[in-house]
């Protein structure tokens, strides 16, 4: 079976990413809009109709005009965007969340990719509030660093031309885009502290979440949780903290699909911190989409990644 994909947007980091990983690929055909008309709606509605799944890299507002355009179109749509994330009718795009979620993505209409920072946090917080270990009004901190590629093309070009800075901290409003996703996703209701950056490299990840344990609870307790939640998946890996020692590098899984989650203990055993690392652009973006037109589209998984 081959089929037809459109990226609109494709021009961008994470257009760039995606059209990447299905050009080396026999089974997909790219639809393209003559870069002439790329802004004009009846080009773009034509590259709409003539796929059979869209996958927009767009701003919110115009994610949002691009899925007006496909209005009485069959097509089937993946959104990078923020616009979706905590809309109902969409499907949020973490496949590993469940097994429902992961059947839900295959048979969706409408699939929302995860933010990258979000997808390190639900990751982690998911399963171990439905464990019970963390109460879902937990006051909780999420601190994460980042490669500039996530800032787009403007922070991409102010570090590549040295004047960005070696590291900065942001989001300091309480206002990210990703709290209502990661609230959403993870079964939170109470607001987390987000506090991310951003480091002078390209590409790569580390999401961490420091909890205090309440009294009767281990660092094994959340290890096992973690691990059997995620049992069996491809793409997101439950390891040894120790292993990782002593320093976590967050390149380390740079050009690939992989998440590695791991529980790093206290020597008192009263406190942990908990550790999720990706590729912003792979896990995180780019290979989160075209994991999800995989399961849409009934292909192989791991196809292209």
């Amino acid at each position: 079976m081959t089929a037809a994909v459109f990226i609109d947007g494709e021009a961008g980091t994470t257009g760039l990413q995606i059209r990447d990983r299905l050009l080396k690929r026999g089974d997909i055909r790219l639809v393209q809009v003559d870069p002439a008309r790329r802004k004009d709606p009846a080009a773009r509605r034509e590259a709409f109709a003539a796929a059979d799944v869209a996958i927009l890299c767009l701003p919110d507002a115009a994610a949002i005009e691009a899925v007006a355009l496909c209005e009485g179109l069959p097509t089937r749509i993946i959104d990078a965007s923020t616009a979706y994330r905590v809309n109902p009718d969409w499907a949020f795009g973490f496949a590993e969340l469940s097994a429902a979620n992961r059947a839900r993505i295959a048979g969706a209409a409408r699939v929302s990719n995860p933010g990258c920072y979000s997808t390190g946090s639900i990751a982690l917080l998911a399963p171990l509030v439905a464990a019970g270990l963390i109460a879902a009004d937990a006051a909780l901190s999420i601190n994460a660093v980042s490669g500039y590629s996530g800032g787009g093309k403007a922070l991409i070009s102010e570090f590549e031309e040295g004047t960005a800075g070696a590291h900065f901290v942001y989001g300091l409003e309480h206002k990210h885009k990703h709290i209502p996703e990661i609230m959403a996703h993870s079964g939170l209701t109470r607001r987390p502290i987000f506090v991310p950056s951003v480091g002078n490299f390209a590409q790569g990840m580390v999401v961490q979440v420091p909890l205090h344990l309440p009294k009767g609870q281990t660092a094994g307790e959340y290890h096992a949780a973690l691990a059997a939640h995620y049992e069996g998946a491809r793409f997101v890996r439950v390891v040894e903290g120790d292993s990782l020692l002593p320093r976590i590098n967050p390149e380390r899984l740079n050009g690939t699909n992989v998440m590695e989650l791991s529980v790093h203990a206290g020597p008192e055993g009263d406190r942990v911190v908990l550790l999720a690392t990706l590729d912003n652009l792979g896990k995180g973006a780019s290979g989160a989409a075209v994991q999800n037109l995989n399961l849409m589209l009934g292909m192989e998984e791991g196809a292209g990644l």
